[in-house]
C-alpha cells in the first residue's frame, strides 16, 4: 500500500505532466448504463440473498477486504491528525468493514447505512455495530454533523450522481473517507473486464482525476490520499488449483512491483484501489 500523500489543489499527488509513459492517460469515462434507485435495491437484494454455500464464500471475500479498506481509513485518519469517536458507514453492505475497525478498536459508535433490506438483515446479526438502517440511497436520514467520520468505500462507482451522494454524506460527518477502484485503464478496457464490472454493479469508470472533480463539485477538498494494488491475498482468493494460485501470485508480484517504482503507470495500466480522506473546502 502506497503511503498517503498530501494533495494541493489543482494537482494529483504522485502523477506528472513529464511522464514518459503518458500517451497511455485515458479519460475518466461514465459507462452508458444509467440506473434508478430501484434498480439499484433490486441489484443488491439479489446479491445479498445468494444461496447459502456461495453466501459464504462472497461474505469470506468481503471479510477480506474489509481488512484492507480498515488499514486505508485508519492510515488516512492517522495522516490527518483524526480519531473520530462516532463513524458512519453509507452502503455498509454486511457491515464488514464496520467490523473490522471495530476489532481495530478504531471509530468509535459504528453505524451503518445500506439500501438494500437482505444486507441490513445480515449486517444487524453483527453485536459490533451500533445501528445499521434502510435508507433510500439517496438521503440520509441523519442531522448535520451528526458524525465526525463518514465512509463511502466502493459505493460511488455504484451510483449516477456520486457527487450528490457525496455533498449529502458530508452534510452530516465532519469528514468522508472515499474509496473507489480506479478503473480508467488499460486492462479495464477490456471487453472481460467491462463486463465483469457491469456484473458487479458498476456505472462509473473513474481515475484520480475524475475523483477530484467529484469531491470539488460536492463542496470539499482532500486532505490526504492513497492507493494500493492490494495483497497477494485480495488477487489468490477466487484461484482453486496450484497453476492458478501460481499465476495470481505472479500477477500481484508484477502489479506490486510496477506500483512501487512507478505508481503512475500503474494506474494507467490495472486497476488500484484509490482513497482519499474529505474536508469541507475552506
Amino acid at each position: 500500500m502506497k503511503r498517503p500523500t498530501a494533495a494541493s489543489a489543482g494537482t494529483v499527488a504522485g502523477a506528472s505532466r513529464s511522464d514518459p509513459m503518458s500517451f497511455l492517460v485515458i479519460e475518466a469515462t461514465i459507462i452508458v448504463v444509467m440506473v434508478n434507485s430501484a434498480e439499484l435495491v433490486r441489484f443488491y437484494d439479489e446479491a445479498y440473498s445468494k444461496a447459502p454455500g456461495e453466501s459464504a464464500l462472497y461474505a469470506r471475500w468481503r471479510a477480506l477486504g474489509a481488512r484492507g479498506k480498515a488499514d486505508h481509513v485508519i492510515a488516512l485518519c492517522q495522516s490527518a491528525g483524526r480519531r473520530p469517536s462516532s463513524t458512519l458507514e453509507v452502503g455498509c453492505g454486511d457491515g464488514a468493514l464496520l467490523c473490522e475497525l471495530h476489532r481495530r478498536t478504531f471509530g468509535g459508535r459504528l453505524c451503518g447505512l445500506e439500501i438494500t433490506q437482505a444486507a441490513v438483515a445480515i449486517a444487524r446479526q453483527r453485536s459490533e455495530l451500533d445501528s445499521v438502517e434502510l435508507y433510500d440511497g439517496t438521503h440520509v436520514p441523519h442531522p448535520d454533523h451528526a458524525f465526525e467520520l463518514g465512509i463511502l468505500s466502493h459505493v460511488l462507482e455504484h451510483v449516477p450522481d456520486p457527487a450528490g451522494l457525496l455533498r449529502e454524506v458530508a452534510r452530516t460527518c465532519d469528514a468522508v473517507l472515499v474509496e473507489v477502484p480506479l478503473e480508467a485503464n488499460v486492462s479495464a478496457r477490456r471487453p472481460a473486464k467491462r463486463g465483469r464490472a457491469a456484473e458487479v454493479g458498476h456505472v462509473q469508470r473513474l481515475d484520480r482525476p475524475a475523483v477530484h472533480g467529484i469531491v470539488k463539485r460536492a463542496g470539499l477538498t482532500i486532505a490526504c490520499e492513497l492507493d494500493d494494488p492490494l495483497p497477494a491475498e485480495v488477487h489468490r482468493f477466487f484461484a482453486s488449483s496450484g497453476p492458478a494460485r501460481a499465476v495470481a501470485d505472479a500477477k500481484w508480484a508484477l502489479r506490486s512491483a510496477v506500483h512501487r517504482v512507478a505508481p503512475g503507470l500503474a494506474r494507467r495500466a490495472f486497476t488500484v484501489h484509490y482513497a482519499c480522506l474529505c474536508l469541507p473546502a475552506a
